[in-house]
């Protein structure tokens, strides 16, 4: 082994060791508080030796354990020292692990002063609100009460969900909610299925930390829950209360409602009520009225069920107790609570309907070019035309956006087309239709513009694309930069290749023929299926709008094709044009791809073109640097449609056509996908692929992608 090698490593072990060190000195400089207790938490599970001996075996167990007899006892200190350690060794890992998570996390964003304050008063309120419960119902004949009044405690859990409970004010909408409602299910559904004494203490600390922790934070805690997450909150509350009932009859517990253990006669109603939610829980979802009356009666059903279960055992004619009825129908209860609340959210018919005025859910192409034509557009707005895209058109007919809908998303394309305002609030109707239809919007390859009307309604955004633009006025090929494109020109030149710039659907029935075989030899010849949504085909090249350039040798045969999109100002004159469809013969020359956008650029520039956008290549660029983001949080978002990007890469090469594109020396304008919150991105991601591949099925996309990977 080399000498230098052999040098390097005890340099390597100390940068390490002066890196750990390093880690060490910045936590306990800015989680002191979280530091000190972890830290005293272990050395006293090491000093003590209750890291591998149980505490709860120790003989000083009972004079440092919280709870009611060490209260009783005048123990007033227990409540402190107990914090410290843990019941068994194997819960030391778990306890240490969440307490220096919660409060750790807590701490960092929040300050010391105010982890301090939310941990020790959620632990103390948690244990001294439990021994009061507990001493109060120690003379009812309350067989849990009597059971958990005699039991001890240890460990800081009530301050670290208490922690929990306060930082959740500082989550931004719509997860503020969602956590809020996560955390207080699982204390309410711990307390009633299991029913220890921790539970018990987790469910004061929270209860109590949930609304102060605004207050402690200085900060507005209530906001009303939209449509769609009333939605949410039912579905999973339905979905949840139906796992829980039928876990609950299989693994029996006894908690302070009783014995979880089914009567004989109440099988059948847990079948029903899992059959019943199986069908109608991804329907109350999407906010279908049929499914909200269903789960509505179900509820009261389990509810009556439960109540008429409880006069029974009142009256004395039930003697078989099982607290299962009465623990699921306090969830029916609250489930119910919610669906009644929010029934406005619950609006959409089976069936959709067609809508007279106001907005249209039809293709409209016609409409949508006198749109076109008045206001002007952008670089992708002519594909608003395209039959397979929906127009969603403003109240007054005076704005229109285009969609597509896939898996439940309402997929919107380009921006609106409108004046400034009008467009800003088309983007808020189409937010509010697809809310209303029980749809995910989200708008696709969309401007700096639309991205910020967006981000104004609380959406997140990130960059999916970069349009590539090229300048015309004074454009000349000269340079260093511009040598691929002269040496293309050369090449035509030499080989007698021309260039014809044309309206397809005026050309001879030969020429037509040459374009349509020459596009089907190129996707047969990749063995792909042709893609759509940003992307045309020769029906759209059709379209006597639309420009297509050729380059066609002595003979009359095409060597290459582009299709060339129009981008119109206000009063309909063409101030650009956008590449669209590229085709190339099979033995054509190596540059023809060059030669025609180069030609293509110098002819439009002649006609008095603005500029021509070489569009952006379809996922081949989800990055962009964190000022671009406005924040550092998309990092999972760009994942995904990296992964996307990538997984499709093989097939139509999208990052190599972006870096094709650089050889025309343009300037870069990004595309966004903005989106309402992360927990859309998977649906949406199904939908973008199946607007993309709109014929191809799951079978077939699977072996697409297999065979992708050779």
């Amino acid at each position: 082994m080399p000498a230098s090698t052999v040098d390097a490593r005890p340099e390597i072990a100390d940068a390490g060791a002066r890196s750990f060190s390093g880690l060490l000195t910045i936590l306990a400089r800015r989680l002191p508080f979280t530091a000190s207790v972890t830290a005293l938490m272990l050395l006293l599970a090491i000093v003590t030796g209750s890291l591998w001996d149980a505490a709860n075996d120790r003989e000083w167990f009972d004079r440092i354990a919280y709870g009611l007899p060490g209260l009783l006892d005048g123990s007033w200190w227990t409540p402190i020292t107990g914090a410290f350690f843990a019941l068994e060794p194997m819960i030391y890992l778990p306890m240490v692990g969440s307490f220096a998570l919660l409060v750790g996390i807590t701490e960092w964003r929040l300050g010391s002063r105010i982890a301090v304050l939310a941990c020790v008063i959620g632990q103390l309120a948690g244990v001294y609100g439990a021994a009061l419960l507990l001493w109060l119902a120690g003379g009812t004949e309350w067989a849990w009460a009597q059971t958990i009044s005699e039991q001890q405690d240890v460990g800081w859990s009530a301050g670290a969900l208490a922690c929990l409970a306060v930082l959740t004010a500082t989550i931004r909408t719509p997860w503020r909610l969602r956590l809020r409602a996560a955390l207080a299910a699982y204390v309410v559904i711990s307390f009633l299925f299991i029913g220890s004494l921790a539970d018990l203490e987790h469910l004061i600390a929270v209860a109590l930390a949930l609304p102060i922790g605004g207050l402690l934070l200085g900060r507005r805690q209530y906001c009303r829950p939209s449509r769609r997450e009333w939605r949410l909150l039912a579905a999973t509350g339905l979905g949840l209360t139906a796992v829980i009932e039928l876990v609950a009859s299989l693994v029996p517990t006894d908690g302070p409602v009783g014995s979880t253990r089914l009567l004989s006669q109440s099988w059948v109603g847990v079948v029903v009520n899992v059959l019943v939610v199986a069908l109608i829980v991804n329907a109350l979802r999407h906010g279908r009225r049929f499914a909200w009356g269903l789960a509505v009666a179900l509820a009261a059903l389990n509810v009556l069920s439960a109540g008429g279960f409880v006069l029974s055992v009142a009256a004395g004619e039930q003697s078989e107790f099982a607290g299962l009825i009465i623990a699921v129908g306090i969830l029916w209860a609250a489930e119910l609570t919610a669906l009644l609340i929010g029934r406005h959210a619950f609006a959409v018919p089976l069936r959709r309907r067609s809508r007279a005025g106001g907005y249209s859910g039809a293709s409209v192409p016609a409409s949508t070019r006198d749109l076109l034509h008045q206001h002007g557009g952008g670089n992708l707005s002519w594909m608003a035309t395209w039959p397979e895209n929906k127009s969603l058109v403003g109240r007054n007919g005076d704005a229109a956006i285009a969609y597509q809908r896939h898996a439940g998303v309402m997929l919107g394309l380009g921006d609106p087309i409108g004046s400034p305002e009008q467009q800003a609030q088309l983007v808020r109707d189409f937010a509010a239709r697809a809310d209303r239809s029980g749809t995910t919007p989200a708008l696709f390859s969309v401007g700096s513009r639309t991205k910020d009307v967006a981000t104004s309604m609380g959406w997140r955004y990130v960059q999916v694309a970069q349009d590539t633009i090229v300048d015309l006025p004074g454009l000349q090929f000269r340079g260093k930069g511009w040598q691929d494109v002269r040496s293309a020109l050369n090449r035509a030149e030499r080989d007698g290749i021309s260039f014809q710039l044309v309206t397809l659907s005026e050309q001879d029935p030969s020429v037509l023929n040459q374009v349509q075989h020459m596009s089907q030899d190129w996707l047969d010849d990749k063995g792909l299926p042709e893609m759509g949504f940003t992307l045309g085909g020769v029906a759209e090249a059709l379209d006597p709008a639309v420009r297509v350039a050729l380059a066609v040798d002595r003979t009359g045969h095409i060597h290459g094709m582009t299709s060339w999109l129009p981008v119109y100002a206000p009063g309909g004159q063409v101030r650009g044009w956008t590449l669209d469809l590229m085709r190339r013969r099979a033995n054509s020359f190596r540059p023809v791809m060059e030669f025609l956008i180069a030609s293509s650029a110098l002819a439009f520039q002649e006609q008095g073109a603005e500029f021509i956008s070489l569009s952006g290549a379809p996922l081949a660029h989800a990055g962009g640097s964190t000022a671009e983001r406005g924040d550092g949080e998309q990092t999972s978002v760009e994942a995904l449609l990296d992964l996307l990007g990538a997984t499709l890469e093989p097939l139509y090469g999208f990052r190599s056509l972006h870096a094709f594109k650089t050889k025309f020396s343009p300037r870069y304008e990004p595309m966004y996908l903005a989106f309402r919150d992360e927990a859309d991105l998977p649906r949406i991601g199904i939908a973008i692929i199946k607007a993309y591949l709109p014929g191809v099925g799951t079978g077939q996309l699977v072996r697409l992608l297999a065979h992708s990977g050779h």
